[in-house]
């Protein structure tokens, strides 16, 4: 008796990633997976987390508790530090777009977007200051100068270093089909 829906038999990623007809268009998605860089290093980091945590536990039971709390808050800071790692990158809905880095989130309703688009440029590598030859995703905001902002997406972040390059351009245009529903003047 095959059970199909317990192997992988069935192809996942031949569909596109289209939003149903009863998805909620309000809610914030991230129109991409997040990559393996961001993914492995938040999953290192909640593995350094379960041995602080490990070792909280054995401070607690050996050492005072004040000595035990404060490992156990260097844990949660370690657990809040990769799930806001797995947070980062770009989300849309149809309220606007918001890019979502570590420290800042900065949400630009569709109104003030003026256009999204990909060009080849310098790019950082992994955030690093180390710049090589990629694609980025830029904003340009309407009403505002030429105003340095960093780009949405790269070729060369978290998200697609290691990835095919496919997996950059159908994240690129699915900002860039939100972009054009939404910022001229759609249904919001």
């Amino acid at each position: 008796m095959p059970l199909p829906f317990l192997t992988a038999d069935r192809a996942f990623d031949t569909v596109d990633d289209v939003a149903l007809p009863h998805d909620d268009r309000d809610r914030w998605r991230r129109p991409y997976r997040p990559g393996p860089w961001r993914v492995g290093t938040a999953a290192l980091l909640l593995l350094l987390a379960s041995f602080v945590l490990f070792a909280a536990v054995i401070i607690a039971a050996t050492a005072t508790l004040a000595s035990a709390g404060t490992v156990f808050g260097i844990a949660l800071a370690v657990v809040a530090a990769a799930l806001r790692l797995l947070r980062m990158g770009v989300w849309v809905s149809a309220r606007g777009l918001r890019q979502v880095a570590f420290f800042t989130t900065r949400t630009t309703p569709w109104e003030q977007v003026g256009a999204v688009r990909t060009g080849q440029q310098p790019v950082r590598w992994l955030g690093l200051p180390r710049t090589v030859q990629g694609q980025a995703l830029v904003l340009a905001r309407r009403g505002r100068g030429a105003e340095t902002r960093p780009p949405l997406l790269t070729s060369h972040n978290a998200d697609f270093l290691g990835r095919d390059q496919l997996a950059f351009d159908r994240a690129a245009d699915s900002v860039e089909v939100w972009a054009a529903e939404y910022g001229r003047g759609g249904a919001a």
